[in-house]
This record gives structure tokens, C-alpha cells and sequence, in this order.
């Protein structure tokens, strides 16, 4: 697996890293430089099963998300604690969890 840079996004790569993402209904937190969305599925074990992906992700990356789960919505939060914002590894799993959300 290549290295994904941990260093906060110039406005240039958010152009092209974030803006995908916000047209797919992620937002920028409004009190932190962070990533946010929330999903909603058809019952519990399809949220699980989703975030039991990202988990096995979040683990060969080593970065976490910050999420809350209710039934059969789940809420995510992505931020690069090192560098204090939004990083490539970020948009990486946004973008992952986009490309499985649809699956389950």
C-alpha cells in the first residue's frame, strides 16, 4: 500500500481532493477543519457492516474516524489530528466509505 500524505491540504488540493466530496453531501465542520457526514441505512446490520469496513481501512491506515452510530444511521467525522485538518488520508476515506455505502 503507497504512503497517503498526512499534511493538511493547500487550497489547490482541496479543489481537487474535497470538492468531489461536498458534491456527494460531505461538509466542512463549521467549528474545526474537518470532514463530516451522515449516512443512513435500511436497519442495523447494514450501518454495521459498513462501518465494520471502514474499520479494517481505518486499521491498515492507522487513522481512526470519530463516529457515532444510532440503529441505522451513522455519523462520521474526518480530521488529521497531526496536522491539526483536512489530509489526503482523510479524503481517502471519505472517498472509500462513499464507494461501500452504496453497497450495503
Amino acid at each position: 500500500m503507497s504512503a497517503i500524505c498526512r499534511d493538511k491540504l493547500d487550497d489547490s488540493q482541496r479543489d481537487t481532493m474535497v470538492k468531489p466530496l461536498l458534491e456527494k453531501g460531505w461538509t466542512v465542520t463549521s467549528n474545526r477543519d474537518a470532514l463530516y457526514k451522515e449516512y443512513i441505512f435500511k436497519n442495523f446490520n447494514q450501518a454495521f457492516g459498513f462501518m465494520t469496513q471502514i474499520a479494517l481501512l481505518a486499521e491498515k491506515y492507522d487513522h481512526h474516524p470519530e463516529w457515532f452510530n444510532v440503529y441505522n444511521k451513522v455519523q462520521i467525522t474526518l480530521s488529521t489530528h497531526t496536522c491539526n485538518g483536512i489530509s489526503e488520508l482523510d479524503t481517502t476515506m471519505a472517498s472509500f466509505a462513499e464507494s461501500i455505502s452504496k453497497k450495503n
